[in-house]
C-alpha cells in the first residue's frame, strides 16, 4: 500500500463554495469533490494547490489555512487529503480538467454524490453552518 498526498480547495464566494465534478473516465468518475489534486514529489502543498486549480479550472486563488485533513483508504491506496480555505480572486472558473463545477451552499451539498474522502469535509462545513445559523 502507498500513500498519495492530495490537496483540495475550499473556495468561498459569498455564502457558496466551489465544487467540481470528476471526468467520466477518471477514477471515481462523475463524483463531486472539492477541486485540487495530487502533489508532485517535494512540492509545497499551497503551491501545488494553486497549480492544480489553475490546471483544472483556469483560475487563480489565494491559499489560506488548513481547514481539514482527511485520511482515507481506497482499496490498497491511502489518500491523505489536505483541505485549505482559499480566497476567490474574482476570475470565473472554466471546466478544463473536470466535467463540471458549481457554486453551492453547504446545505445544498447533500444533493451531490461526493467522493468518500470528501464527505468528512462536507460534514464539517455543514456543522459549521448549523452553528452559525443557531447563533442569534
Amino acid at each position: 500500500m502507498h500513500t498519495v498526498i492530495v490537496t483540495a480547495a475550499i473556495i468561498h464566494k459569498e455564502d457558496k463554495i466551489l465544487i467540481a465534478q470528476r471526468n467520466k473516465h477518471a477514477e471515481h468518475g462523475l463524483k463531486w469533490e472539492f477541486p485540487g489534486g495530487k502533489l508532485n514529489f517535494g512540492e509545497d502543498p499551497k503551491v501545488g494547490l494553486q497549480r492544480e486549480i489553475q490546471e483544472e479550472l483556469d483560475m487563480a486563488i489565494e491559499v489560506g489555512d488548513i481547514f481539514e485533513v482527511v485520511s482515507h483508504r481506497y482499496g490498497e491506496r491511502h489518500i491523505l487529503l489536505l483541505c485549505y480555505t482559499c480566497r476567490y480572486l474574482g476570475q470565473n472558473p472554466v471546466a478544463r480538467d473536470c466535467r463540471d463545477f458549481r457554486w453551492v451552499t453547504p446545505a445544498e451539498m447533500n444533493r451531490y454524490d461526493f467522493t468518500a474522502a470528501d464527505v468528512p469535509v462536507v460534514k464539517k462545513l455543514q456543522k459549521l453552518l448549523d452553528k452559525k445559523e443557531a447563533c442569534p
